[in-house]
């Protein structure tokens, strides 16, 4: 199957309610093309200047999301253009996201990314601090705090995927409100469960274009 099936067959598996997110890192244009031509309007990048470039060269409606870890220097690159930030795992990195946005007259949307998988590789904020963080990101004006953000263990023990999921789950209905409306968990190996367990986004990349 080609592009345009793989992102129609997982369109058919999502729920109405949960946003999907095209993972296109690595991917040409071309490809990213297909999915665009078949009605994607949501695209997700992990490195700052594949995105930039993208973005560039791309049709001027696509929807960029920032997925991958983002360093402080890089801000200012996709500041003037990015609709989400997913992967915010400091308050530095916040407090830079808010100037540059304020640079621009703009209000950028941030997901705060929750480590929640066994891997110490992976980035994220405790469980523990969500709360404070969110506490004092309200002094940054130029920011809104939309969601959380987490990735599970890299292994096929769903048990263990479906109970980090779950941890996840349990802090954002405790901080969930009008504001705070994101579950930014599922990607093509464990989307399913994570719609199981409450996801509101998915980011799927090789299920739709193939494996890198």
């Amino acid at each position: 199957m080609g592009i345009a099936d793989n992102l129609k067959t997982i369109q058919n598996s999502i729920l109405k309610e949960v946003t999907l997110v095209v993972v296109s890192k690595t991917k040409s244009n071309a490809d990213i093309l297909q999915a665009y031509n078949n009605g994607q309007r949501i695209f997700g990048e992990n490195k700052v200047k594949e995105l930039v470039e993208k973005a560039a060269t791309l049709p001027q409606d696509i929807i960029w999301h920032m997925i991958g870890h983002l360093q402080t220097n890089k801000v200012k690159l996709i500041t003037p253009f990015v609709n989400l930030i997913h992967g915010v795992d400091s308050l530095k990195l916040l407090k830079e996201i808010d100037k540059r946005a304020r640079k621009h007259n703009r209000i950028i949307d941030c997901l705060l990314q929750v480590h929640i998988a066994q891997e110490s590789s992976k980035f994220g904020f405790g469980i523990n601090e969500i709360q404070q963080t969110i506490t004092e990101a309200k002094q940054f004006k130029n920011i809104k705090i939309s969601g959380l953000m987490g990735m599970a263990t890299f292994t096929n023990n769903k048990m263990q995927i479906s109970a980090e999921f779950q941890s996840l789950k349990n802090v954002f209905q405790e901080v969930k409100n009008n504001q705070i409306t994101i579950l930014s968990i599922g990607m093509s190996g464990d989307y399913q469960i994570a719609i199981e367990k409450g996801s509101t986004m998915v980011r799927i990349g090789s299920a739709i274009f193939g494996s890198r």
